[in-house]
């Protein structure tokens, strides 16, 4: 797992931060269940030419989770602008990907967050978007945060399977994992899901063409969680947004083609 060295005092919840590399701002943003570790086979490669700064969100990975906590899409954007302004970074070019994409596009439309150019990869969006578990989740949160460790773990793994189009291994699997198991990981897990709501994204779909920077957008053609015809919806909505679909990957694309993204980041980042 990547470890983060830096936090960040936000309203009393301590986010965990970090960067590295030196060249042009390039922020990623992760998305849910997932935490800054997804860039692991990204950020070593956009590293070389981009000072990178990644970081997890409250409630996430290796933030601040903590019982009554507040870790919605509302709130998300909320944060995203508190660090890029802790950053003093006015115009960066932007990564986001799953719940990532929905608070960057919030933080720009809500919070007047700019960006040089955003790449958004399987980003949640537009509705319909959550699976038969969140919204089973959603309905029996307390029965589910109170489940043995061993299914704790069991769930977890077919989970974040689920996400992938190719087989992950136990070793893979384990940094998406950890961060949800325990005492304060197993409910701060199920307290995300059951937050899940999509008014945070119909809030802001109807200001998409008055996006103010260039956004490119990637999609997996085997995700699973959301599928593909969900992107020719977005692209058609954001102005000048051209869509790549990327064959053999699923909503994980940070594992399935790690590859496609660095070329995408390149291409497009460079214009």
């Amino acid at each position: 797992m990547i470890s983060l060295t830096q936090r960040f005092d936000w309203n009393g919840t301590g986010i965990a931060w970090d960067t590295i590399g030196s060249g042009p701002s390039l922020v990623l943003i992760h998305g849910t269940p997932f935490s800054s570790h997804v860039w692991h086979r990204i950020a070593p490669e956009l590293a070389r030419d981009h000072q990178l700064y990644f970081y997890d969100f409250p409630g996430y990975g290796q933030s601040d989770k903590r019982e009554g906590q507040d870790v919605s899409l509302g709130i998300q954007n909320k944060a995203l602008a508190a660090m890029l302004a802790f950053w003093k970074l006015e115009r960066p070019k932007v990564i986001a990907h799953d719940f990532g994409g929905a608070t960057a596009l919030r933080a720009h439309l809500i919070d007047g967050c700019d960006y040089e150019r955003l790449l958004l990869i399987d980003p949640v969006a537009v509705r319909p978007w959550g699976s038969p578990f969140v919204q089973h989740v959603r309905q029996h949160e307390s029965a589910f945060a109170g489940v043995p460790d061993y299914i704790q773990a069991a769930i977890l793994r077919a989970y974040v399977s689920g996400a992938a189009a190719r087989p992950l291994s136990e070793n893979e699997l384990e940094p998406y994992v950890a961060p949800w198991m325990g005492p304060i990981g197993r409910p701060a897990f199920y307290r995300q899901i059951a937050q899940m709501d999509q008014r945070f994204t119909d809030e802001v779909e109807p200001l998409y063409a008055k996006f103010r920077c260039p956004v490119a957008l990637l999609w997996g053609e085997e995700d699973r969680w959301i599928p593909p015809q969900s992107g020719d919806t977005l692209a058609a909505l954001l102005p000048d947004c051209a869509l790549t679909l990327i064959p053999g990957s699923g909503h994980l694309m940070q594992e399935d083609a790690p590859e496609a993204i660095v070329a995408a980041a390149l291409r497009f980042f460079a214009c």
